[in-house]
């Protein structure tokens, strides 16, 4: 049996998709105010906040796109809040606690979308050939 191409989403497999994106973008804006503040608290809560939301994506949307989609989220607002304004003004300071946030966000997004789980087949899992 040949392989079928995969068919694009319905719309409101679509539209949930889009609010993941969304609820990862306020998950990273949230953080990005938290961490700073309660330092060494803030930036672990911060984390977890963020490893818990791809995994309940993950496993809501029943494949690995929806922590992908909560991970895009969140990697596109924090990028975009390193950079300086014109005025001068940050929200980033250079400091270990922002670069931990930082780099360690991006490796929890990564691990946890990656460890989400897919599909998986139906049936007895011992015999799946059967």
């Amino acid at each position: 049996m040949m392989a079928r191409p995969p068919r694009p989403p319905s719309a409101g497999r679509a539209a949930a998709y889009l609010g993941l994106v969304v609820l990862g973008a306020v998950t990273g804006v949230a953080g990005a105010l938290v961490q700073p503040a309660w330092f060494p608290g803030g930036l672990l809560f911060a984390l977890a906040a963020e490893a818990g939301l791809v995994l309940a994506a993950a496993r809501v949307m029943d494949s690995r796109a929806g922590g992908a989609a909560v991970a895009a989220g969140w990697m596109i607002v924090v990028v975009l809040l390193t950079a300086s304004r014109p005025e001068g003004d940050f929200l980033f300071a250079a400091g270990a606690g922002s670069y931990l946030f930082l780099l360690g966000g991006i490796g929890v997004a990564v691990i946890c979308a990656t460890l989400g789980g897919g599909r998986k087949p139906a049936g007895d899992p011992a015999r799946l050939g059967k």
